[in-house]
């Protein structure tokens, strides 16, 4: 069954814990929106807990603090770096919870996600929420973003691939690289079917990709334990960074898998939401080489599929 409780986490103050028989999750209350662990009972977090702050002209210090949390995109150094530092409102619901910021003061856009877990899955649900406070329509789209501790692996789906039909040439795909992108970083494994990403802490060069990924999934391997966070894709809609719905942002010490949800002009007073959808796995077998990939967890994925567990 699933609980909710108010505890202390570490630094970072007063938190409020959901559980159940497998796993748990912890959302903090003196800052946020953020999810600031999430993992199997008693074990490692998942996510990376990081100590890390930017100052910003204009707006004071923004601190990464780590755990998963909700931006409204294109990014840009004026809207997406307001420090987020301020008490939210923590509210529940039965077999959920709603997490809600002030109003930004200077985007007008209020955040809100509600999270809730399975009760007998190692499995969460969070849907993120931006709505729109201003007299006039806004254009963005919500971006999801969690840092996954150090030292795995990621994986990106490929849109499948075959023979062209007599006169038929047209591209299927889209990949998004930033001014610091370095393909020749050996990080990177550039498979048929999949792009997979190894994170090393010995290796401090920060590097981002992004990929119009149309399964709607993306998977973050680390000790065993495989997290795969799946998510829906539009066909059709436009996507911010040349049309990117999964991002991968890495340094030495994290690595940021990131979905997106389709731009949308949001008018005064409405709201648009993007659901995500988490799974822990454990007992992954490790991957010997790159081509395992097929055999391990892309089967686990067309299980989920097939559990409609999406």
């Amino acid at each position: 069954m699933q609980q909710i409780e108010e505890i202390a986490y570490k630094h970072f103050g007063r938190c409020y814990r959901l559980g159940n028989d497998q796993v748990d999750l912890l959302v903090t209350g003196e800052f946020g929106p953020r999810i600031i662990r999430f993992g199997f009972i008693g074990a490692e977090n998942e996510f990376a807990e990081v100590d890390f702050s930017l100052a910003i002209p204009g707006h004071g210090t923004w601190r990464l603090h780590g755990g998963h949390r909700f931006w409204h995109a294109p990014e840009d150094m004026i809207r997406t770096y307001i420090p987020d530092d301020e008490p939210v409102r923590v509210e529940e619901r039965g077999d959920f919870i709603r997490v809600r910021q002030p109003v930004q003061q200077e985007t007008g856009i209020e955040k809100e996600l509600d999270i809730s877990l399975a009760q007998d899955r190692a499995s969460a649900s969070v849907a993120h929420r931006l709505r729109n406070h201003n007299l006039w329509p806004v254009d963005l789209a919500p971006w999801a973003l969690s840092a996954m501790r150090d030292s795995g692996a990621c994986f990106l789906p490929l849109p499948g691939r075959q023979s062209p039909a007599p006169g038929e040439l047209p591209g299927i795909s889209t990949i998004a690289l930033w001014q610091f992108s370095d393909m020749s970083d050996r990080r990177f494994f550039w498979g048929r079917n999949t792009i997979r990403i190894r994170h090393d802490r010995d290796q401090d060069a920060p590097q981002k990709i992004g990929a119009l990924v149309t399964d709607g999934w993306a998977a973050y391997l680390r000790k065993r334990n495989l997290f795969l966070k799946t998510f829906d894709y539009v066909a059709g809609a436009s996507y911010p960074d040349r049309g990117c719905t999964v991002e991968v942002f890495f340094n030495d010490e994290f690595l940021e898998l990131e979905t997106l949800g389709p731009l949308t002009r949001l008018a005064p007073g409405d709201s648009v939401e993007h659901r995500e959808t988490w799974q822990l796995f454990r007992d992954i077998p490790p991957l010997e080489s790159a081509d395992d990939f097929s055999d391990s967890i892309l089967t686990i994925v067309e299980q989920a599929r097939a559990r409609d567990e999406w």
